[in-house]
């Protein structure tokens, strides 16, 4: 009788205090209506933060009756809003005010939020015309081009020379960039079907940290979205020299105040490039997106591109023959090199709200895919009458499926739960000796290949006062099939694989400026299906990395922000397909350690300022000392710059830099390190915008590309292995006048 006495009494003081907590939901829009996610909500006195979904809605709990929360957004005055008893009756809408993107409206309350944030500040204020530079954007990341502008760039990033993409994972509106097995390496990832006018925003993650991210997202991400509407329409055209020429135009498709927005987006692009035979590059490109509400709940996406390019290479050229004085750094030994490549693409995306703060997302992807290359990296090593040129080819389909559920539990708690298939189908995937781009003398290899990868991951973020921690786990399974058309029998080779992968990241608010993380997570990337089928049929199809980042988001105040991250990734031991000359290499266990430093900072709303430097130490553990280098890995690596803009003018001026490394594993050859700056200028006047584009205004002589390659010329007896490299660009500058309408 005493204890239910006592119930009573606590029951009696305490339900006032509970009944002072309350729930606040909402909505949060713009001038126009039109709902924004992921807004940051926050009442600091508390603790308490939360964010808008992807239907502009929010919940915050905890709050009481004279609490006082503030609303920030990059793009969008912040708000501070204190609340009386009837705005916790109704739904409450938020109404953000669109204002100029300013660092000051950059939140570190969340690492990958302010991260977004800052990327899209980076666009906003440094134009981008092409779609290398969009690759150019992720501070740390370098790309070269060394066989014509129409093949794939080389990517660099945290000690890895990435090839083509075998260790970043590359999307699209949630489509895959990355070709897995593909005719001239794993992972091959062609963005020039990209049109950059049509970008909005760039997501990226640096390590394997992503749990949504799977095949291939080991040293990173980096995901691209696409304007849902456009402002205007609009036509521009662009020329430079060596004959550089491009024509764009955005054409708007519906009114402003319709629920469905569309609109579409073309560009041809013609270049010469600064070589004596000319590359002759033809790109042609076709967007389309819409995107409807179908009502308040469902959301339909829709998006297809059209992609074709041409063009002619003058290859790797070995250094001695510049020395010598026998061609210039621009010439040739063999320019029947080149290529041709296409991709015509569907993409459709729907989401639903299936309860209060749950929604399903799901992505379908249909893409068809073609690739011929003609290349010659030795030219008579092997073949002194005819030379060394060879053919890559295939004809590839590909079905991209990804769902995934986002569920907030509670205050605290979200979960989102997802499942992916994809689907490639790669018919008479070919490597074949060559001559003069005309005559098959030699077929190498040549199968079809059926690769299959299902995958789900789970992922909770648990959220409360200073502390967020992310658990997730990933499960992949592949199954590999191989045709070898060469082959005496009909014997179709199979392989299958699992992957587990578990990530854990941790964040914390040290102060309302301060926020440090710490990240430790598995990877990986699949290996070839001709590899782990049938030439020398691999363990383990699946070649893990372990990562580990820590590191500090800080705010040092409202114009300044600092983000420095340690990290280290450890690569085991993989068999590599080597699609230039269809034979396996063994790649050995591989550890790099580093650091990132990025800073942006605006002092005023007319100045932006913002550079990175990146350190990375790359080895082979299990290699001798001082012949354990990974070739070609950078050290050092940093980018910058500054831009100005006052009324309708805007000026900047950018670097890049990247130091000497070794290029193979003693370093003995050592590839040559670049300084280069480019320059900008826009003017806008009512319905003209004019731009002047410079790069390497300091016209310096700096390798692109380079490797240590052996190789033989008609006239040598002897094979001499050196630097092969394809030379950047001199001073180039190009113009562009662009009409909206």
């Amino acid at each position: 009788m005493k204890i239910n006495t006592l119930n009573w009494v606590l029951l009696f003081f305490c339900l006032p205090v509970f009944s002072k907590s309350q729930t606040l939901s909402g909505t949060i829009v713009n001038l126009e209506g039109e709902r924004l996610s992921d807004i940051l909500l926050i009442q600091k006195d508390k603790g308490i933060h939360s964010h808008s979904d992807l239907n502009g809605q929010f919940f915050l709990s905890g709050l009481e009756v004279g609490d006082t929360i503030e609303v920030s957004a990059l793009g969008y005055e912040s708000q501070k809003y204190i609340f009386n008893s009837q705005d916790f009756t109704y739904p409450f809408l938020l109404e953000l005010k669109a204002s100029t993107y300013q660092l000051k409206q950059v939140s570190v309350k969340s690492t990958e939020l302010a991260t977004r944030q800052m990327m899209k500040m980076d666009i906003s204020r440094i134009p981008v015309s092409n779609s290398q530079e969009l690759l150019q954007k992720i501070p740390g990341l370098f790309i070269a081009q060394h066989a014509g502008g129409g093949k794939a760039e080389q990517i660099f990033l945290r000690g890895y020379d990435i090839d083509h993409g075998t260790d970043i994972a590359l999307q699209v509106d949630g489509m895959p960039v990355n070709m897995v097995s593909h005719a001239h390496g794993q992972g091959y990832s062609d963005l020039h079907f990209i049109i950059p006018e049509t970008i909005d925003y760039i997501d990226f993650g640096k390590g394997p940290h992503a749990t949504e991210q799977g095949n291939l997202a080991t040293a990173g991400y980096v995901q691209y979205h696409t304007k849902d509407k456009i402002d205007n329409s609009s036509i521009g055209i662009e020329l430079g020299r060596f004959d550089y020429k491009r024509l764009s135009a955005m054409l708007k498709l519906t009114n402003a105040n319709s629920p469905t927005q569309a609109y579409l987006a073309s560009e041809a692009l013609y270049n010469d490039g600064p070589f004596e035979s000319p590359q002759g590059l033809r790109r042609y490109n076709t967007f389309g997106k819409l995107k409807t509400s179908l009502n308040d709940k469902d959301e339909l996406v829709l998006s297809l591109s059209y992609f074709k390019s041409t063009w002619n290479a003058s290859g790797q050229i070995p250094q001695r023959l510049v020395n010598q004085g026998t061609i210039s750094r621009f010439g040739a030994v063999d320019d029947t090199e080149g290529g041709t490549t296409g991709r015509l693409s569907l993409s459709a995306g729907y989401t639903c709200k299936i309860a209060n703060q749950a929604f399903l997302k799901t992505n379908l992807s249909l893409a068809q895919y073609d690739f011929e290359l003609y290349s010659n990296f030795t030219f008579f090593l092997d073949d002194p009458i005819n030379g060394d040129q060879i053919r890559q080819k295939e004809n590839r389909g590909l079905l991209y499926l990804q769902s995934t559920l986002y569920q907030q539990i509670s205050q605290y708690t979200n979960l989102q739960i997802g499942l992916g298939a994809r689907v490639d189908q790669i018919k008479n995937n070919e490597l074949s000796k060559s001559l003069n781009r005309k005559t098959t003398r030699e077929r190498i290899a040549l199968g079809d290949i059926d690769e299959y990868n299902t995958s789900g991951f789970v992922e909770l973020e648990w959220s409360k006062n200073k502390w967020q921690i992310n658990p997730g786990l990933r499960l992949d399974g592949f199954a590999f099939q191989y045709l070898d058309q060469l082959s005496e029998t009909t014997d179709i080779l199979r392989n299958e694989a699992f992957q587990f992968s578990p990530k854990l990241s941790i964040s914390y608010q040290a102060k309302p400026n301060v926020g440090l993380f710490l990240k430790a997570s598995q990877g990986f990337h699949s290996n070839d299906t001709r590899l782990v089928t049938g030439l020398r049929r691999s363990e383990n199809p699946v070649a893990g990395v372990v990562g580990l980042d820590v590191g500090t988001i800080w705010q040092i105040k409202e114009s300044l922000i600092l983000k420095a991250a340690l990290w280290h990734l450890d690569s085991e031991q993989e068999l590599v397909y080597v699609g230039d000359a269809g034979i396996v290499e063994l790649s050995d266990r591989a550890l790099r350690t580093g650091f990132d430093v990025g800073i942006r900072y605006q002092p005023t709303q007319k100045v932006y300022v913002f550079g990175n430097i990146n350190y990375a130490n790359a080895r082979y553990p299990e290699l001798p000392r001082g012949k354990n280098f990974v070739p070609l890995a950078p050290n050092w690596t940093s980018m910058g710059g500054f831009n100005y803009e006052h009324r309708n003018i805007s000026l900047g001026l950018n670097y890049r830099y990247i130091n000497q490394r070794p290029a193979v594993e003693d370093k003995s050859i050592r590839a040559e390190g670049y300084f280069i700056m480019d320059a900008f200028a826009n003017l806008a006047l009512k319905n003209i915008t004019i731009g002047l584009s410079i790069e390497n205004i300091l016209n310096q002589e700096w390798n692109e590309a380079q490797f240590a390659t052996e190789s033989r010329l008609f006239d040598e007896q002897t094979p001499v292995e050196e630097i092969h490299f394809t030379p950047g660009n001199p001073f180039f500058s190009r113009i562009r006048i662009a009409y909206t309408f």
